[in-house]
């Protein structure tokens, strides 16, 4: 059998992992072959492919990226995509396609299934907001890296008495800040799952400053003041990707502009950004990631297509692609409250 590979969407650490796991097995146990695409589903769409076997994935675990490179090409999107996919994977012999990917990308896996085309899904998105699946690699990660940044931003908020605003990602669920923010000491976390009010922001940084400490505000991207839209970036504000997603960013200085404003306090912003995607993964993320890519090329050898593979407790299993993707798993209520009780 001759497999394909493809990462899509953001990059995230562990993605390396998951190729390496599924051409070591699928090489090592079943025979097979694979090809390698390019760039994500642009590589499919343009016939962009390069070589993928045991030698291109030796030393490649400890690797943050992708070797395959990515974009957020939508086939879906360009006028018949679907057929010069079905067409490249004939010319190049391949019988399966594993897919490595956030919601986009499973989304497309997912529409392509329904087309008869043999595909396996991974799910891969630091926002871990996979509705199918426990936790999703990348996560670990980005948290820890926002872990560090928050713990390093301490100090310097207290030695100059100012209020520091971290903006994390988390466009539609707010699992880093979440996550980041109670690791690391935040004293107050917004995430887009609850809109906030400017004038509590304020009154808990008030609150802060009297018992002598300065405090430190974790913001995920898309979150949004009540009555108030998300942020966007900059002059990308309004520009869509393939997928009809506006960049957003931004709320971490507009914050940090009106509780200046309003409260007198110094105030400053940092963003982290694609620092969250980089680097080396952690642990947990390279256990995971290897999991994986051994259960996706196993479901690929038994003809089990349409499916992605998800964690469950300790388990990986297979659920539809359909099922992946379906929701977004976001915050509920019940843990941002245990979160609240520590602002201030």
């Amino acid at each position: 059998m001759r497999v394909g590979v493809l990462t899509g969407g953001g990059d995230c650490p562990g993605l390396n992992a998951v190729i390496r796991a599924v051409v070591r097995k699928g090489v090592g146990e079943y025979g097979f072959e694979f090809v390698g695409y390019r760039d994500g589903w642009r590589g499919p769409l343009d016939g962009v492919t390069c070589e993928l076997g045991i030698a291109q994935v030796r030393g490649i675990l400890p690797r943050g990226g992708t070797i395959l490179g990515t974009s957020r090409t939508n086939p879906f999107a360009i006028d018949g995509g679907v057929d010069r996919i079905t067409a490249t994977l004939a010319r190049n012999g391949v019988d399966a396609l594993v897919a490595m990917g956030g919601e986009d990308t499973l989304g497309v896996a997912t529409r392509l299934a329904d087309e008869g085309v043999n595909v396996v899904g991974v799910p891969k998105t630091i926002d871990n907001d996979l509705s199918g699946t426990d936790f999703t690699f990348g996560f670990d990660t980005a948290v820890n890296i926002a872990m560090e940044a928050i713990d390093r931003l301490h100090t310097t908020a207290e030695s100059h008495h100012r209020v520091l605003v971290v903006e994390v990602m988390g466009r539609h669920a707010g699992w880093i800040a979440l996550h980041s923010g109670l690791a690391g000491g935040a004293n107050i976390i917004l995430i887009p799952e609850k809109p906030f009010d400017i004038d509590e922001v304020c009154a808990l940084v008030e609150h802060r400053f009297k018992l002598q400490y300065a405090p430190i505000i974790v913001v995920a991207e898309g979150a949004r003041p009540a009555n108030g839209a998300a942020s966007t970036a900059g002059s990308a504000g309004g520009e869509l990707d393939q997928f009809g997603h506006e960049r957003l960013g931004g709320i971490g200085d507009r914050l940090a502009y009106e509780i200046e404003q309003r409260t007198g306090k110094e105030a400053r912003a940092v963003v982290l950004g694609h620092i969250q995607r980089g680097g080396t993964p952690t642990a947990f993320d390279r256990w995971l990631a290897t999991r994986f890519g051994l259960h996706a090329i196993t479901a690929v050898h038994d003809g089990d297509f349409g499916v992605m593979v998800a964690l469950r407790g300790t388990e990986i299993v297979r659920v539809p692609l359909s099922e992946g993707t379906a929701t977004l798993k976001v915050v509920d209520e019940s843990q941002y409250a245990e979160a609240e009780i520590l602002f201030g």
